[in-house]
């Protein structure tokens, strides 16, 4: 069932907010594509909030908005095939991350040819849409996210893949962490730079192509890097920052999700825009912390 018919069904028989929790509460979960929202929601969420700490820490934002649009025209290549979407978005997300993470340092600098590179795969992805005779309805959806049509199915898919891109974000989690912070100290050290490089480009390739289904190729930054982005600037602590991370990322999906069920527009809409709203007021009250943490220390010193 599409988003649209499914809002359609919503806005016809569920009850309007009462201000109620109890009752909304029981209400927001009352259809099962809901639960099935929820559960798919917080998985993503998790998995987005984790890695999205290492996607700011290591510069990667571009390369993770770069999968997805990759990923796009393997959705709809597969779609052509008459394949799931999601196993041609993971196809050329895992082999484009691969890349990326093999050439390491040599890509930076080279945002312009990157992004010929995207525009261009958007458009194999047009190409391929126009090739299909039927209504690729899916592979449309893997543009702004359909969260409200994945099925029991798919969040078992879900989970099993969320629960391998944290297991193997938490097997490497040391190492990437020394070279992220400084990948040619920890060269010299021994440690495996490029190894870690493609490994955990395959990792988010993998964390993309689930973050799709909730928000979109062309929203993705709304889950993996808006949370990040915002917990690094309240601490540089990288456990606090990642529970931050994922605890932003959750706040954002399950209230978009709440919203959404009281209203007609998209669940996407409300994501990114709660995540968006968030950033900007966490950037505009920069100043006003630090003239608070100013004179907070400035009395410490005067006590003494």
């Amino acid at each position: 069932m599409r988003e649209v018919d499914i809002f359609a069904t919503v806005s016809n028989t569920s009850p309007p907010f009462t201000w109620n929790l109890f009752d909304d509460l029981a209400s927001l979960f009352h259809y099962e594509f809901m639960v099935h929202a929820f559960q798919a929601g917080t998985i993503v969420a998790i998995v987005a909030g984790a890695i999205g700490y290492f996607v700011v820490l290591r510069a990667s934002s571009f390369a993770a908005h770069a999968l997805s649009h990759i990923g796009f025209a393997g959705a709809t290549g597969a779609v052509v095939l008459g394949l799931s979407p999601v196993f041609g978005l993971l196809a050329f997300t895992l082999a484009s991350g691969v890349t990326i993470g093999a050439l390491g340092n040599r890509l930076r600098g080279r945002d312009v040819t990157i992004g010929i590179v995207l525009a261009w795969t958007l458009g194999l992805g047009v190409l391929f849409l126009s090739l299909y005779r039927g209504y690729a309805t899916e592979a449309y959806a893997l543009l702004f996210g359909e969260i409200l049509g994945i099925s029991a199915t798919d969040v078992a898919v879900t989970l099993v893949a969320g629960t391998v891109t944290v297991a193997a974000l938490i097997a490497i989690y040391r190492p990437l962490l020394f070279s992220s912070v400084d990948a040619d100290l920890a060269s010299a050290k021994g440690v495996p730079v490029t190894a870690l490089s493609i490994a955990f480009m395959g990792i988010l390739a993998v964390a993309v192509t689930e973050a799709v289904q909730v928000v979109g190729v062309l929203l993705i930054f709304a889950l993996i890097v808006t949370p990040a982005a915002i917990a690094v600037r309240f601490t540089s602590r990288p456990a606090v920052a990642i529970a931050t991370g994922v605890g932003l990322a959750l706040a954002f999906t399950w209230a978009g999700l709440a919203i959404a069920y009281y209203s007609p527009h998209p669940v996407s809409f409300f994501i990114t825009s709660l995540a968006f709203a968030t950033y900007l007021a966490v950037r505009l009250s920069e100043p006003i912390r630090r003239s608070l943490s100013t004179r907070s220390g400035a009395s410490s010193v005067a006590r003494s």
